[in-house]
């Protein structure tokens, strides 16, 4: 039974096990599911930029692809304090802890508020960044359009994902997930209106996808915020507000410090990628950001297991329950194979109309994007195994606050192996566009063999007692 069902089984027939690969399917199922559809809503807000943008331009679309990229570098280098909350609350409900779940997501909270205003300013100020990273003039301009006013997302987004993870780690995830939907819509309903000024709105074009993107992010930390609140009185998440707690400040710093740089090294190696295909050309980073707004789909399944490992393995760190967290972890990765095995059929049998519904029909220009697609389409399929890897990785290794070695891993898989290797071959052996993705299947490849060895060789061994089966 989980907090949100409150429902007993049906017919009468008992609950699997909860130790047995049943009973952890189910489980994984009933707090994954939600998870997976909240960050499928979630990301389809920015899927829902590059499609409509896609419909209104290449160059608007190249613009935002940029912008995106580097608002998430930044985004995710923050989003480590709320991943970090995350195994921290669900190890105090584990082991009955309850005011330090008030005190962890309170710190995530401060810590969050903090960085977005020390971020302001490299988002405002993107433009000459962009240019100094090498891009075109007339897509960085575009980008820094946006991000002026996309930026301020910062505040909100990071709040949201903070008051998600507590609410993740204590399985109260369905509401999370009906939110996400209907900021989904609400950020298509804008963007419909404000990009191409439809219902008598102004054609703003890449500003409307900034100021739909801007809005939505503050209406889903409204929505959950006031759900928390009211649906766990009992924990007084804005009690004692802005008093500082100097001792889980440290704690969660500590914690979230290693975990935003392991994310933002990956995101970097993304990053790179579209700095890398910018260089290239605009119809390179607008197939680019297609390709990787469809790979995206399936790694936000993967990511919804990854925090559902994360809330699992924790509740077993906090009772040092190793048998339990064995068995649930071969479960995760079953499931993670399963998807990949999915995601890698839809890209190599049908990627052309995957493609078609990112662009005009009537754009000069859909040729040249569908060919390039194609093939980064393939390469998408070759990293969907070691992607979904080493992000279930990642989520055990957090649930059992193992940090600050995978961080190590993350940093040399990507900035060591993937970034070198896209270059190399985009540019040194001149594969292009191909030859940068390359560089993101080694990357990942690496990460998700170390990361997963980690797991199981040291990290796995520190809990508790018992034989591992």
């Amino acid at each position: 039974m989980t907090p949100e069902s409150g429902l007993p089984p049906t017919g009468g027939s008992k609950p699997p096990s909860p130790n047995t690969v049943l009973g952890h399917s189910r489980a994984l199922l009933l707090l994954g599911l939600p998870m997976i559809g909240g960050h499928v809503a979630q990301f389809s807000i920015g899927l829902t930029d590059t499609v409509m943008l896609g419909w209104y331009g290449v160059a608007e679309l190249a613009a935002v692809t940029l912008g995106s990229t580097y608002f998430f570098s930044i985004f995710l280098l923050g989003s480590g304090f709320a991943f970090a909350v995350m195994p921290m609350v669900a190890a105090a409900a584990g082991s009955g802890e309850e005011r330090q779940i008030r005190r962890t997501t309170r710190m995530g909270l401060w810590l969050s508020l903090i960085y977005g205003a020390l971020a302001v300013p490299l988002l405002w100020w993107s433009e000459p960044i962009l240019l100094f990273l090498g891009q075109n003039q007339e897509v960085a301009h575009g980008a820094a359009e946006y991000l002026r006013i996309a930026g301020w997302a910062i505040f909100p987004a990071l709040l949201y994902m903070v008051v998600k993870s507590y609410l993740a780690a204590l399985e109260r995830t369905q509401a999370v997930l009906w939110f996400s939907v209907f900021a989904a819509l609400i950020n298509g309903v804008v963007n419909y209106a404000l990009i191409f000024g439809n219902w008598g709105a102004p054609e703003l074009g890449v500003t409307g996808a900034a100021i739909a993107s801007l809005v939505t992010n503050f209406i889903s930390f409204g929505l959950v915020i006031g759900y928390a609140l009211r649906i766990l009185p009992e924990h007084e998440l804005l009690k004692n507000a802005l008093r500082p707690d100097w001792e889980m400040m440290r704690r969660v710093l500590r914690m979230g410090t290693p975990i935003g740089l392991t994310t933002v090294a990956e995101s970097s190696l993304f990053a790179a990628s579209a700095m890398m295909m910018g260089w290239i050309g605009t119809v390179a980073l607008a197939a680019h950001g297609i390709a990787i707004s469809l790979a995206g789909i399936t790694f936000m399944v993967h990511l919804g297991l990854s925090n559902a490992a994360t809330v699992r393995a924790g509740n077993a760190y906090g009772r040092r329950d190793r048998d339990h967290l064995a068995r649930g972890a071969r479960v995760v990765m079953a499931m993670s194979l399963a998807m990949s095995a999915i995601g890698i059929v839809l890209m190599l049998t049908i990627p052309e109309p995957l493609i078609a519904l990112f662009l005009d029909g009537d754009d000069p220009e859909k040729p040249q994007i569908l060919a390039l697609g194609v093939g980064l389409l393939a390469a998408a399929a070759l990293f969907q195994l070691m992607d979904g890897m080493q992000v279930v990785a990642l989520g055990l290794l957090r649930g059992v606050q193992d940090t600050a070695w995978p961080m190590v891993i993350a940093v040399l898989s990507y900035w060591a192996v993937g970034i070198p290797v896209s270059y190399l071959f985009g540019f040194v052996f001149g594969w292009g566009g191909i030859g940068v993705w390359f560089g993101l299947v080694i990357g990942l490849s690496a990460a998700g063999i170390l990361l997963m060895a980690r797991f199981w060789m040291r990290s796995i061994k520190t809990v508790g007692s018992g034989t591992v089966g």
